[in-house]
């Protein structure tokens, strides 16, 4: 029986490697019937909405959405489109993965890192506003419920995937109150999950910290935009953006989405690297219950990135197009 997923191709180079990753969750031989959604700047451009209604209905018939990035201009314009998605499908929780896979270009082989953050809270609630033409304020939020359901998460994965230790990235010495009751909320949690330490760091040590030994570290727990800027930092640890898949889950729904952005200067130029879109395809097939074509996936864009074909940011001269092949190619069991 065929699995259906909507497919939201996003702006930018967001058809581009959504497209790389169904061919590919194709070829491993997953039947899925795909439902093609509008998000973004093209149908903002149309009417004025970033998330239509009608994609909002889709999402929440069908609950699995394979995602591309779009675009969210600075400091201007409309609202992020990926904040407005998540909160349509109803999500709490982003994980991103960092996985140095071999091959890629990094000082440090084999580091292995999890970001999971809670997406409904923090700075980007939308509460904020100018003060006059000269000041604006952002109000930070943090809930206990919220913080106890991410926290819950982050252990309950750790245990799940033979994990040993999540970390709490904060700023309580200074933020007493909000980042306070993120620690303190977590913590409250911990008692659950005897087999998994529960450790904590100030976020500005965390990032020295982990740019001299990230394999001191193994899941990172953190508030929406501390977990934003760790999630980066981890891409730069095991070889950039273009290697990072993530998704985010709530009760009726999950995003699969790759941790980089659309990347409007390369639009259509058939030359970025797919594999953290193809990746984030292996978690849907995960979430799924196709392990087995999962664990495939994986196997062959290892073997891939590990090879002669790959993509200017590993090193090579191969197209979006030609990696994505090549993955197809490398598929253990054939295509």
């Amino acid at each position: 029986m065929a699995h259906t997923v909507v497919h939201v191709p996003g702006d930018g180079i967001g058809p581009e490697v959504t497209w790389a990753a169904r061919r590919v969750i194709d070829a491993a031989g997953v039947e899925v019937d795909w439902v093609l959604a509008e998000a973004g700047e093209v149908p903002f451009e149309r009417t004025g909405a970033t998330v239509p209604p009608e994609t909002v209905a889709a999402i929440r018939e069908v609950g699995v959405v394979l995602k591309g990035p779009m675009a969210n201009p600075v400091g201007h314009g409309y609202k992020s489109p990926n904040i407005a998605l998540r909160q349509a499908a109803g999500v709490h929780t982003n994980v991103r993965l960092a996985w140095a896979l071999p091959g890629a270009r990094t000082h440090f082989p084999g580091a292995d890192l999890v970001v999971v953050r809670e997406v409904t809270e923090d700075v980007f609630t939308g509460a904020t506003q100018y003060v006059g033409p000269d000041a604006a304020i952002t109000v930070k939020w943090v809930t206990r419920a919220a913080t106890h359901r991410v926290a819950r998460f982050a252990l309950e994965y750790a245990r799940t995937h033979g994990r040993k230790k999540v970390t709490v990235a904060h700023k309580a010495a200074t933020l007493k109150e909000t980042d306070g009751l993120f620690l303190a909320a977590a913590r409250e949690v911990a008692p659950e999950y005897p087999d998994i330490e529960l450790d904590d760091c100030l976020v500005d040590a965390l990032t020295m910290h982990l740019v001299r030994d990230p394999f001191a570290y193994d899941v990172l727990l953190a508030p929406f935009q501390y977990g934003d800027i760790l999630a980066d930092l981890s891409a730069g640890l095991i070889g950039g953006l273009g290697l990072v898949p993530g998704a985010s889950f709530g009760p009726d729904a999950a995003l699969f989405e790759a941790a980089h952005g659309s990347a409007p200067r390369y639009a259509g130029q058939d030359k970025v690297n797919p594999t953290a879109l193809v990746l984030s395809g292996a978690l849907l097939l995960d979430h799924l219950g196709e392990t087995e074509a999962a664990t495939r996936v994986r196997a062959a864009v290892a073997a891939t990135v590990a090879g002669p074909i790959t993509t200017y940011d590993l090193g090579g001269t191969a197209t979006t197009t030609e990696m994505t092949d090549a993955i197809i190619a490398a598929l253990p069991g054939g295509a």
